[in-house]
């Protein structure tokens, strides 16, 4: 087991970084219909937005609208934080913040307006409705009484009434504020699938957030239910400030906070409590409220912790059984690094997701990205000279992407002639045995093949095939590609020729360099 540890880390030690790769983003070449509005929220895609057919109609893509959009949910904030304010402490309704709450209803008011000139995206054909009569029967069918509801100032008509300064009930009315907040969610919404931002930041923010509102709508409301109680000292704040109603906003509204912070996480000092039925009733809504929002939050925080350290526990699980694997059954140090750096190499390139992202696409699109990345290089192969474009498509199609870690046995001597690999990336050493000992052949470079000896031939393999560094290969089988050359009969021949041609000038070369010995047993293998 001392051995195993040892190779472990010198394998840690030595592995390279194998995710420093291009990391292109081809979304940007796609071109989309301009009836069909582009997916909003995937952030990364630079395209642009659809033309619309109707004038006097603002685009949701137009930067201008999204700067409005984003000045409007800075409005819904300060709506969220001064509208239970305003409805539990400022009994007597003092004219001036109602002066700025007049103001921001007419920047919603001028968005209600607006939104009957905005285009939406039908759910059902996902197309782009721009049709004047259709946007407005959609919003008056929908949201528009809402909106419109929450925009009503009711607590400034409130004001030419005296007799209304103390009406809850109007009060009540400008509480519909609260709406707007569908906004707020909307914004996670849309941002939580955005991958220019980091999902676990914004989805702690929303989580932050969701619990701060909590706490000063909970103080709020308590603090109405004392204001509002016949005995103020007989109150949870009156018991310990009887005269609270003659102190200032911040004391009154910090005490609030304090006691649904210490109510919220359950600590209970004690020194502020329930004093009559009222304040009991609604704390015992509070707390129960509080069951599920606690649950709510570890549930998330739970899921964004196992989410970020689930990999690297899998990862550290499969290694300490590599090399418990090893050591039990007394592998040599080579293999053991070798399984050691393949899980490590999966590991890095799982983030990745190259073959899951292809798999969920449909077939004609998996054929377009394997012809745009691989025909140049398939092209390029030496077997390959002089074939068609048509062969050479039906076989870049076919071929797997594979990736290899360093000194990673590729394919072995005197293996089954199954498949045949092309080298895209890196460096391999190719291996021969003589007389009992390992020696070096040659070395391959980007862009040639591996094995193509044994598939061609349908023999075993002559040589063994092992990485220097961190290469990625493209693989395909031996039944595929002589499928392809049965059905391409001329491109099968030409295939067969340079083969062949390619075997009499490395034969050639080897017996000028070796005038005085005999050709060994493998190169003679390699004769069709």
């Amino acid at each position: 087991m001392a051995r195993s540890s040892s190779a472990t880390g010198s394998w840690a030690r030595r592995f390279p970084c194998c995710c420093d790769g291009d990391r292109r983003n081809r979304f940007g070449g796609r071109s989309l219909s301009g009836d069909l509005l582009p997916p909003p929220s995937v952030g990364a895609m630079a395209q642009q937005p659809p033309r619309l057919r109707k004038k006097n109609l603002v685009s949701p893509y137009d930067p201008r609208y999204k700067v409005w959009e984003t000045f409007l949910i800075l409005l819904v904030v300060y709506s969220a934080w001064i509208c239970p304010l305003e409805f539990a402490f400022l009994r007597y309704l003092p004219r001036a913040p109602f002066v700025v709450d007049d103001v921001v209803n007419g920047f919603f008011a001028v968005d209600i307006v607006l939104t009957f000139f905005v285009p939406y995206v039908d759910s059902k054909s996902c197309l782009v409705v721009d049709d004047h009569r259709k946007i407005a029967a959609r919003y008056l069918s929908t949201w528009f009484a809402f909106d419109v509801c929450s925009t009503f100032p009711f607590q400034s008509i409130s004001l030419l009434f005296d007799e209304h300064e103390h009406s809850l009930g109007l009060k009540f009315l400008n509480v519909l504020r609260l709406w707007r907040l569908r906004r707020v969610s909307s914004l996670f919404a849309r941002l939580e699938k955005d991958i220019r931002f980091n999902y676990a930041v914004i989805r702690c923010t929303k989580l932050i957030s969701v619990t701060l509102f909590a706490i000063h709508c909970a103080g709020c409301i308590n603090y109405l239910i004392a204001d509002r109680y016949p005995d103020p000292r007989r109150t949870w704040i009156g018991a310990a400030m009887p005269d609270f109603r003659e102190a200032g906003l911040w004391i009154r509204y910090v005490t609030s906070m304090y006691w649904s912070i210490t109510t919220m996480t359950t600590t209970g000092y004690g020194d502020l409590h329930a004093e009559n039925s009222r304040e009991m009733l609604f704390g015992i809504a509070f707390m129960l409220f509080n069951l599920w929002l606690t649950a709510y939050l570890i549930g998330n925080m739970t899921n964004l912790v196992v989410h970020s350290t689930g990999r690297t526990r899998d990862f550290r699980d499969m290694v300490q059984v590599a090399s418990e694997f090893a050591a039990r059954n007394q592998l040599p140090q080579q293999i053991e690094e070798q399984m050691l750096n393949h899980i490590c190499l999966r590991f890095r390139t799982e983030g990745l997701k190259q073959q899951e992202t292809l798999d969920m696409l449909p077939k004609a699109m998996r054929s377009s990205i394997s012809l745009y990345l691989f025909f140049p290089v398939v092209q390029g192969s030496y077997l390959f000279k002089g074939v068609s474009s048509g062969f050479i498509q039906q076989l870049a199609t076919e071929m797997q992407p594979e990736y290899f870690a360093p000194k990673e046995d590729i394919m072995l001597q005197n293996d089954k002639p199954s498949d045949m690999y092309l080298l895209v990336s890196g460096a391999v050493d190719i291996l021969t045995f003589l007389d009992g000992t390992e020696q070096v052949y040659g070395k391959a470079a980007e862009g040639e093949l591996l094995g193509e000896v044994g598939v061609m031939s349908n023999k075993p393999q002559p040589f063994t095939f092992r990485t220097t560094r961190l290469s990625q290969i493209l693989r395909i089988a031996r039944s595929k590609l002589m499928d392809i050359m049965r059905e391409n009969g001329e491109d099968g021949q030409i295939i067969r020729s340079n083969f062949q041609q390619r075997l009499r000038v490395e034969q050639r070369l080897y017996i000028a360099m070796h005038q005085d010995g005999p050709v060994p047993a493998f190169e003679r293998r390699m004769d069709p």
